[in-house]
């Protein structure tokens, strides 16, 4: 095994699974559970959307 390859000749390719880790859905949340959200996303420096689906990941 080499201690270093050379990745700039690599070709790119899209992941085939990108489709299966999340789908897109709509909800209809209170403003003021979006703040809540917004507030808590805000103090740990990740997105509220990531918060949300972590929350709703750890209930299910």
């Amino acid at each position: 095994m080499k201690t270093e390859y050379d990745l700039t000749k690599m070709k790119s390719r899209p992941n085939p699974y990108a489709k299966r880790l999340k789908k897109q859905v709509t909800l209809r949340i209170r403003p003021d559970v979006i703040d809540y959200f917004k507030d808590m996303a805000e103090e740990n420096g990740i997105p509220y959307q990531s918060l949300i689906n972590l929350y709703l990941g750890v209930r299910s």
